[in-house]
């Protein structure tokens, strides 16, 4: 029998697509983004043998009693073997998070988490589904609507309101989040980031964020948020406030 940790706030899908619409704060997205990718960067990484979670997706980032993330559900995962930094299988995922390379190649790859992750930064920033219906009723693409709002210089058309605010610098760190999300939804793999990449813009994004708002932040040696303990992230970003929930 397996008993896991009770996660009482359900996944980031609820929170921020549910039919109940609450505030969420940036400066709560923007920690649940790290830490999302946090626990990849472990996966990728630091384990003995690297782990592909194959189905990265904001229904698999569950959120506890104060909003920090646990990636769950590795039914779709593959141990990476040693010689061989990719596998080949058949294709499998969620619809609008799938990597374009792995559905033509049937490759899956870390790369393939990492344009998967890319996603959901994007439902972070905007609050659209990867698929969404627009006011049309037309059924879309996130990851291509937003790289072509991008292309456009037609961002602020597409960010989620409640985050947008005329504070220049709160603008320059979510254009930066969003620059990170495209370079993330590269068609090719080899030009996404790692999530060890990732994970280091990140943290700097937090550092310059809170540093704007007035708000300290020290390392602090933490659990990992796979659930175990770790050396491996002994720096993660713990807010010394408490922020809202």
């Amino acid at each position: 029998m397996l008993v896991y940790e009770f996660v009482p706030n359900g996944t980031l899908f609820e929170m921020l697509h549910g039919s109940i619409s609450r505030p969420i704060h940036f400066e709560i997205r923007l920690r649940i983004a790290l830490e999302s990718a946090e626990a990849l960067d472990y996966l990728h990484s630091y384990t003995y043998q690297s782990i592909i979670h194959g189905d990265v997706k904001s229904a698999n980032i569950l959120l506890d009693n104060d909003r920090h993330a646990k990636v769950s559900d590795f039914g779709a995962s593959n141990l990476v073997p040693i010689d061989d930094p990719q596998i080949l299988n058949v294709v499998k995922g969620t619809r609008g998070y799938l990597d374009p390379e792995y559905m033509t190649t049937s490759l899956l790859t870390k790369e393939s988490d990492v344009y998967s992750f890319g996603v959901v930064l994007l439902e972070l920033i905007t609050r659209k589904c990867a698929i969404f219906s627009d006011e049309t009723s037309e059924r879309k693409h996130l990851a291509s609507c937003f790289c072509s709002s991008m292309r456009k210089n037609q961002l602020h058309d597409f960010l989620d309101k409640e985050i947008v605010t005329h504070n220049e610098k709160v603008i320059g760190v979510l254009h930066e989040v969003s620059d990170l999300a495209v370079w993330c939804l590269k068609v090719r793999g080899e030009d996404r980031p790692t999530m060890r990449q990732v994970v280091d813009k990140l943290q700097h994004l937090v550092r310059i964020h809170f540093s704007q708002m007035g708000v300290d932040i020290v390392p602090k040696e933490t659990e990992s948020l796979l659930g175990e303990s770790t050396s491996y992230y002994s720096s993660v970003l713990e807010i010394e406030t408490r922020l809202p929930n």
